[in-house]
């Protein structure tokens, strides 16, 4: 399979504090990728470098053959990145912020106002789409960033914590959702929520401490614990021995 995520070596370094190391991976067609890690384990770090948002230390990502750094236009118009904390205009109305990113995707008339409306069905935001962001709770608000990622149908998806604030029927709807997309897209969802890997991911990465610790199956990462549970794998795979060294 072609990879449409390609990430090589990637690094990044605050001073003498390294958040990732060495980190290197490709996400294929079709594939739904479970980016796992405990807080501060470089999860957001390695995606906001994928996504162009910020520049590596060394290494190098590319999204659908583009370098994201060296022909960044090229690569973001392939990608939909949902960020932790989905930035939006508060003030905006959710169709008004839609239409905004649509025009800033390029797209104007009668095709920008199709791509928001079926932004809005696949997101189910129709019932408040007249409402200014501020107003909304944190679901919805989490709802209109995946919107905004989806507007223009990438092939590659990143998304950081897509359930985030939803209650357990919004989270049921955005895994199916992501489910209906997968055979088209190669999509990487960073998560601490392990429920999610097993309910919508065919492959696994684990990172700690900035490298990469485990990259499997979800089945293949449940037989690394006599308990076969993903959590007490999560636990042994990313708490320091205490007694090692």
């Amino acid at each position: 399979m072609t990879a449409l995520i390609e990430i090589d070596g990637l690094t990044k370094r605050f001073g003498g504090f390294t958040a990732v190391d060495n980190v290197s991976f490709n996400v294929a067609r079709g594939e739904v990728l479970g980016f796992l890690g405990p807080n501060g384990a470089g999860k957001s770090t390695t995606m906001r470098m994928l996504a162009g948002f910020m520049t590596p230390s060394a290494g190098t990502a590319r999204i659908c053959g583009h370098d994201v750094q060296r022909d960044s236009l090229a690569a973001r118009r392939a990608l939909g990145f949902l960020p932790e904390g989905a930035p939006t205009y508060p003030d905006m109305t959710v169709e008004g912020f839609l239409h905004f990113v649509a025009a800033v995707r390029g797209y104007r008339g009668g095709e920008a106002a199709d791509r928001v409306a079926h932004a809005i069905r696949l997101t189910t935001l129709a019932g408040v789409r007249l409402q200014p962001v501020e107003t909304l709770s944190k679901g919805f608000k989490r709802r209109v960033g995946l919107a905004q990622s989806m507007l223009h149908d990438p092939p590659v998806l990143v998304l950081d914590e897509p359930t985030d604030g939803l209650d357990p029927n919004q989270k049921h709807e955005v895994r199916r959702l992501i489910e209906r997309m997968a055979p088209d897209k190669a999509i990487v969802i960073s998560t601490h929520i392990l429920e999610e890997v097993d309910a919508v991911c065919t492959r696994a990465i684990v990172i700690a401490r900035g490298r990469i610790v485990a990259d499997a199956t979800p089945k293949e990462l449940e037989k690394r614990h006599p308990s076969g549970k993903l959590d007490d794998v999560f636990r042994l795979l990313t708490v320091p021995n205490k007694d090692a060294a």
